[in-house]
């Protein structure tokens, strides 16, 4: 750190005060340099010196002017009018300073203020280099703003900046910045970013956190500025928070069932497969369900597996997952941290009904080479941050790949074990942050699977997406973030055999979208979110050729779809009084769905089948088919009873005008999307919630006790025996309906100490209703039935305990009713023929679900200077060896019908894996 002390003392007045008229006039015309070099051209044509630091000036800000017989005060003034460098003219020798002025006379009247000195003096404390690090000393004073010669009136002024993890540049949330002695205070946001209003003079700024070590500094404040602060976590934290429920932001918003995963503390969790997954540790929360090991989809509080939108750094991730459903498909080490919205959902999210799974991926370290990875039984992966700029910019790029087909063989089913499955994932990343008001991000991001259960068949799918992000703060109370994005997911089917139908099958989505959001802090008791969106979807809902010469398949191709969804928003967190805070929001949505296509017209009040089509239309490319959209609302409602007790309240209305075909009971890689058209109505919902709050502080517990009662219409279903794949009137297969849920959810956590963990239990129905005028288009007689994720009880039991500083024992145990089965209970015979009699559609239900799981953590030695920290992980997953279902079918064999049951892991599952940060 450079400080150094200018003393001006005796000045001579023959030396200082030129008067206006005396001083000599520049010309000077500049293009396109910086400021420095400005200076340079100015020294070069005049006798004029400057003495300054470079670290002082922004090189990369280009400037260009032209002044003609203009004084040096007066170029000058213009050139550094927008930075916080002043200077000082004595005779030919110019001197700048950081922040503050250096006087040539003494005050007049008496202030306060550090410049009434009895000796003109200037001390200049400022540290170019190292301004933000936490360990500067208090009685070093950060100078920020730029002082002013004349006096002012204001007397209060604005200190934002961002506060970040000192080991990886992470943006750290929920942190509490204060001015000492004042009841001043802030708490950074979601990217880190405080904001204070300040008196003006000398204050104390605060950082206080519980995972991190407490900070302050010392500032002297001259005009609106910014100061960041980077923060080191305290020596006995060992990442025992592995879920964040937002204590701190369920007192700050009134957003109901909000939950916060940091990927810092999955590496306790004992998983499958010793592979850590932040969507599988969703799982265990309240409200959150799978229908099954295996499976890829999930479930929101009763939703279907669509009805989730998975978000990664913005951009729409249509498949979360690899290998069956058994990893997530994100790089665990790339992520930061993911938002999990199940009950309000913030208004600038849309287009689905049930929940919002926001990923938000990390930054690299501006300041060195950091790294961290993994190797394990099944995975094995590297992260590596790169510095771009030093302090502004850096790259994090990472990637997976798998080496998985021993465990096929490994299973009990005789199919998978003659199977082979790889997967890989490759991340990057870029930020940069141009300066206080100006930071850009750029995501790359792209997976591929492949695997065959039979040596005939190969099955491929891949995500891709790119996300640009550019940030930019109009003023201390508004900032914008304007968002463009771009997913696709795409699979194929390659069928290869002796037979003369081997075949290419092929689908693919892609999704375009580009949004601006505005957040305005009003005053104290409005703050405004709003903006603008919109993403254009284009389907190829498959298309089959044949492979190779000797196929006989006749080429089929499915039109294309095509469909602009657009939406305005607008929200304000009005805090009533100090006790009662209220979030109203409004969303209107418009999705048009558009050509090229041919929509077929069928005849009124007579089942939809090919038979009563009466005509056919054609549309031209980006020709408006047909619109539809809606209005909205979105209300949360919070209010403190005391500091630890509190109750929170919300209702939600969705549009939804994407739907997922699949008509198996869990969602698979070949599932196909279908927009909404003439004859496929949008799905809509409403959600009503409501919350209870406690945080016991004397026993460091939080629990929560959340309802909610959902209601949707037309929900996508399939008649009996559909066929969805590469169907040209695909509407007369498919059923639109009801549906209804309802349940508690309750949650206990204990985030710190040595025993730290979570219980939830969810007590949760949820059914639908396919009903008609038509017998054809019923389904148990038009009644509520449960739908495939109607588990009413849900129990996690996730628990931590620390035996010393490198040693714990970790456990997760999970609890679920069996889900719904449709069975067959008799056979009848029909013109000769024997058909197979089946129950109401999911009468009876498979066996029930439960799995222990156990795992022993060993840290390595916590010295600061080493090569790489180390952490292994040590687990059993299904340590009881409990053959869970996957799955229960039925063949008829000899006359007779017999039921089987597909388990995944029967039996436990031991891994061991390495992971390490550099």
């Amino acid at each position: 750190m450079r400080i150094f002390t200018i003393i001006l003392l005796f000045l001579g007045l023959n030396q200082l005060m030129y008067s206006q008229d005396s001083k000599p006039t520049i010309s000077i015309t500049y293009s396109n340099i910086n400021q420095i070099e400005v200076l340079k051209k100015i020294e070069a044509s005049t006798n004029y010196k400057f003495y300054f630091q470079e670290e002082w000036f922004d090189k990369t800000v280009l400037i260009s002017g032209s002044f003609q017989n203009k004084t040096l005060d007066e170029v000058l003034s213009k050139i550094f009018k927008d930075t916080d460098l002043n200077f000082f003219v004595d005779k030919n020798k110019i001197i700048f300073t950081k922040n503050s002025v250096i006087y040539n006379k003494y005050p007049v009247k008496g202030t306060t203020d550090p410049r009434n000195i009895q000796t003109p003096v200037f001390f200049q404390q400022y540290d170019s280099i190292n301004k933000n690090a936490s360990n500067v000393k208090d009685n070093q004073i950060a100078l920020i703003g730029k002082e002013q010669v004349e006096e002012t009136e204001v007397e209060f002024y604005t200190l934002s900046g961002n506060i970040t993890d000192m080991k990886d540049n992470k943006p750290l949330a929920d942190v509490n910045v204060k001015v000492k002695n004042t009841k001043i205070s802030a708490t950074t946001d979601a990217s880190g970013f405080y904001s204070l209003k300040l008196p003006t003079g000398i204050n104390t700024i605060e950082v206080e956190s519980l995972i991190y070590k407490n900070t302050s500094r010392k500032i002297m404040i001259y005009s609106n500025g910014t100061l960041d602060f980077s923060i080191i976590e305290k020596i006995n934290h060992l990442d025992e928070v592995v879920v964040k429920g937002k204590n701190s932001q369920n007192i700050r918003t009134a957003i109901t069932g909000v939950t916060t995963l940091e990927a810092e503390g999955l590496k306790n969790i004992p998983v499958v497969l010793g592979e850590r997954d932040i969507l599988k540790v969703a799982l265990t929360i309240p409200g959150i369900k799978t229908a099954g090991e295996g499976s890829s989809g999930f479930s929101v509080r009763g939703g279907k597996e669509d009805q989730n939108l998975v978000l990664l750094d913005n951009a729409t991730l249509y498949n979360p997952t690899h290998l069956f459903g058994f990893f997530s498909s994100i790089n665990p080490y790339t992520i930061n941290k993911v938002d999990i919205y199940k009950g309000g959902i913030p208004t600038e999210f849309g287009g689905r009904l049930s929940s919002v799974f926001d990923i938000t991926s990390k930054n690299g370290n501006v300041d060195k080479i950091t790294g961290e990875g993994g190797i394990g039984p099944v995975t094995s992966n590297l992260t590596a941050s790169i510095p771009v700029v030093k302090g502004k910019a850096s790259l994090l790029v990472g990637g997976r790949a798998t080496y998985s087909d021993w465990i096929l063989k490994s299973l009990d089913d005789e199919n998978l074990k003659n199977s082979k499955a790889s997967f890989y994932d490759l991340f990057a990343k870029y930020n940069h942050k141009i300066n206080q008001n100006n930071s850009v991000e750029g995501t790359v991001y792209y997976s591929k699977d492949a695997y065959n259960i039979t040596p005939d068949s190969l099955y491929k799918y891949s995500n891709r997406l790119i996300s640009l992000k550019w940030k930019h703060n109009f003023s201390e109370k508004t900032n914008s973030e304007l968002n463009v994005t771009n997913s696709e997911y795409k699979f194929n089917i390659n069928y290869d055999s002796a037979n003369p139908e081997s075949f290419i099958f092929k689908y693919k989505i892609d999704e375009t979208q580009a949004s601006v959001k505005f957040n305005t802090s009003f005053n104290a008791k409005h703050k405004f979110t709003y903006g603008i969106q919109t993403k254009l979807y284009k389907v190829n809902p498959g298309e089959m050729t044949p492979n190779g010469s000797s196929s006989l398949i006749i080429p089929i191709k499915v039109d294309n779809e095509k469909g602009l969804e657009s939406a305005v928003y607008f929200s304000d967190k009005f805090q009533i009084t100090d006790k009662l805070l209220l979030d109203i929001g409004a969303r209107y949505s418009l999705y048009a769905a558009l050509g090229e296509s041919t929509q077929k017209i069928y005849q009124e009040n007579v089942p939809l089948t090919p038979s009563t089509v009466i005509e056919e239309r054609n549309y031209g490319n980006n020709e408006v088919i047909n619109t539809s959209g809606g209005f909205e609302p979105r209300i949360g409602l919070r209010y403190i009873i005391d500091p630890s007790f509190f109750i929170k309240a919300g209702f939600d209305k969705n549009f939804q005008y994407i739907h997922l075909l699949s008509n198996n009971s869990t969602q698979a890689p070949t599932d196909t999307w279908k927009l909404s058209d003439l004859n496929v109505k949008p799905e809509s919902g409403l959600q009503y919630s409501l919350g209870l709050f406690k945080k016991l502080d004397d026993q460091d517990i939080e629990l929560s006790l959340e309802g909610y009662y959902k209601t949707s219409k037309n929900i996508l279903d399939y008649k009996v025996g559909a066929n969805i794949i590469l169907n040209q009137d695909l509407e007369t297969e498919l059923l639109q309906g009801d549906g209804k849920a309802y349940g508690v959810e309750f949650l206990l956590k204990k985030p710190n100490g040595k025993l730290n963990g979570w219980i939830g239990y969810t007590y949760a129905r949820t059914f639908i209703k396919l009903d008609s005028k038509f017998y054809d288009e019923k389904v148990n007689n038009g009644d509520f039935f449960p739908a495939n994720f109607d588990k009413p009880h849900d129990l996690s039991i996730v628990m931590n305990y620390k035996f010393t500083h490198r040693y714990s024992f970790s456990t997760n145990f999970v609890y679920q009713t069996g889900r719904p089965v449709t069975y067959p209970i008799g056979k009848y015979n029909f013109n000769g023929a024997e058909y197979t009699l089946y129950s109401d559609r999911n009468k009876y239900r498979i066996p029930d679900y439960y799995r222990l799981d156990i795992g022993l953590n060993i840290e390595g030695n916590h010295k600061i200077k080493k090569l790489a920290h180390s952490f292994w992980n040590i687990s059993i997953y299904n340590v009881l060896g409990r053959n869970n279902p996957y799955s229960v079918f039925f063949v008829t064999e000899e006359g007779k019908i017999k039921a089987y049951k597909t388990s995944i892991f029967a039996v436990p599952i031991p891994t061991i894996t390495y992971n390490f940060k550099f």
